[in-house]
């Protein structure tokens, strides 16, 4: 055999066995996977086989994987197919092997009472920064760690406290009546849910830093701020079902600019660019924090509040407190309460009558001179009685948010529904569900009508007792909204302002409006023609 073919030969031999090699390594991986699936279908069916709750129904892939909640809640409409889903299988219903929604009032008291030792669920961690140091209200599932931050801020935030604040409520309610009143005089027709966020994020900038975002003024979104709010949104919407990945994912997406984490990240910055400016101008000695009125008073705004806590305490209050707390008034302060205002309005205009009705009250209160002047008081507003009536039954109606509130089950397990639930099993109940269901709400719970809180108000008794306990816009127990009475404040002085000033027709009457569920359920096709009133 000459040279050339030897090689040949030794050549074509070592392929032939590398090609083995690979042939045979593919085979074990095959079998090597084939194995762990083997196992993997194995040790489900022992957990389904063996588990307690079994026999709880729902989907059928709703068993396997959490693949059908995530595909579910992705098309954005959670709120209705979680009601249809109860309606189908009962007040448990599996969505997920190891997450179940309930929809039964037992549940409040087992679960979400204020005393309650149930933490959040893991949904709650991809609301947050993967950094552990870095936590924030909303989705703590520390409870001991939130319980004594909350303790530390919940006087700013109560009624009595926040009431101070009218006048920058004020401030924006002008400018919003501006703008509708250019709109009127165009004949244009505007999203009045984008409209609403815009006021609604305004009126917390002026709150918390003394200073509009501006977003009135110009009519879109200023710097950007509005775009990542929607992207956090998303991101712990859907991350949050996989909470596992979350610090995986949340690296990534941050270094390539994408999704909540460019979101989340720019709101961060855009924080803590407003303390520094802060405390520069504190540093020159200026007084942006407290703006005085005539008689040289006026409240303080939260992050100066924030920033005097720090420096009386500062192992209280942390530099991260003042943050955190800044943050969260941003991220939290402006979506519920846009959400609810688009409810309210929406539903006066699908139902007329209550319209009327609405006006009427507004029109004895002037006649009475108890509403004399363009700016209703939060006070003059609380004893509207079909006016609160309205705005209950409009977040009754449509709840800011409309995804499950997920707890996890400590030791012990619970009992509900007659069904035992052991330690660490999720459940959950939607405030969708909650607020449609017709043992609580009445066989007509589908149908807005103010007049039903009313007469359980005239009532009284047992009846109201289960609507109010059921009726949860803000969360429920220990965790319910910090910032609720901001937005209660805002809604309850805007809303009769422009009933009285503007009329609105519905661009498309016979047509549903759309929503979105990113967690909060926005409208997205909100459109009206505003007018002006004749006196």
């Amino acid at each position: 055999m000459d040279t050339k073919s030897a090689i040949i030969t030794v050549v074509g031999t070592h392929e032939h066995g590398s090609a083995s090699l690979l042939t045979l390594a593919a085979r074990y991986l095959c079998c090597g996977v084939l194995i762990l699936v083997t196992i993997q279908m194995a040790v489900f069916m022992y957990q389904a086989l063996s588990s307690p709750l079994r026999s709880v129904p729902g989907p059928f892939w709703a068993r396997f994987s959490r693949l059908y909640y995530f595909i579910k809640v992705a098309q954005g409409r959670w709120e209705h197919e979680n009601i249809a889903l109860h309606r189908r299988y009962g007040p448990v219903v599996r969505v997920a092997p190891d997450m179940y929604s309930v929809d039964a009032p037992e549940v409040v008291k087992s679960v979400y009472a204020i005393n309650s030792k149930f933490p959040k669920g893991d949904w709650y961690d991809a609301w947050k920064h993967p950094d552990p140091q870095r936590f924030s209200l909303f989705p703590e599932r520390d409870m001991t760690r939130h319980a004594e931050t909350r303790k530390k801020f919940q006087a700013m935030y109560s009624m009595s406290s926040l009431v101070n604040y009218e006048g920058y409520v004020d401030e924006c309610a002008d400018i919003f009546r501006e703008r509708l009143t250019e709109f009127a005089a165009g004949g244009d027709i505007i999203n009045m849910g984008d409209w609403f966020q815009l006021y609604a994020f305004d009126v917390i900038g002026d709150i918390t830093y003394s200073q509009r975002f501006g977003f009135l003024d110009k009519g879109e979104d200023i710097a950007g701020l509005l775009k990542a709010l929607h992207g956090v949104l998303r991101y712990g919407t859907l991350a949050g079902i996989f909470a596992r990945f979350h610090p995986i994912l949340f690296s990534i997406m941050a270094r390539l600019g994408l999704g909540g984490a460019a979101g989340r990240n720019y709101l961060i910055n855009y924080v803590n660019s407003r303390i520094q400016q802060r405390k520069a101008e504190k540093a020159k000695g200026k007084d942006v924090g407290n703006r005085g009125d005539q008689d040289g008073a006026a409240p303080m705004d939260f992050l100066e509040k924030l920033l005097l806590a720090n420096e009386k305490d500062p192992e209280k209050v942390t530099p991260y407190h003042v943050f955190m707390m800044g943050q969260s008034n941003v991220i939290a302060g402006s979506d519920t309460t846009a959400v609810s205002l688009s409810s309210i309005l929406y539903n006066l205009l699908k139902h007329p009558n209550t319209m009327v009705k609405l006006r009427d009250e507004i029109r004895q209160f002037e006649n009475e001179g108890r509403c004399g002047s363009a700016n209703v008081s939060f006070k003059e507003s609380q004893e509207m009685l079909y006016l609160q009536a309205i705005m209950k039954e409009a977040l009754r109606m449509h709840p800011a948010t409309g995804l499950p509130m997920w707890r996890v089950v400590t030791e012990g397990g619970v009992e509900v529904c007659g069904r035992f639930f052991p330690e660490g099993t999720v459940v959950g109940i939607n405030t969708w569900c909650a607020h449609y269901n017709e043992d609580v709400f009445g066989r007509d719970a589908h149908i807005f009508r103010p007049e039903r809180w009313i007469e359980a108000q005239t009532e009284g008794g047992e009846n109201l007792k289960r609507m109010e306990a059921y009726w949860m816009p803000f969360g429920l127990g220990s965790r319910t909204c910090i910032g609720r009475h901001i937005s209660f404040l805002e809604m309850s002085k805007l809303i009769p302002q422009i009933v009285r000033q503007f009329d609105f027709e519905l661009a498309h009457p016979d047509k549903p409006w759309k929503t979105e569920n990113n967690w909060f359920v926005k409208p997205v096709d909100f459109e009206v023609r505003v007018s002006l009133r004749k006196p």
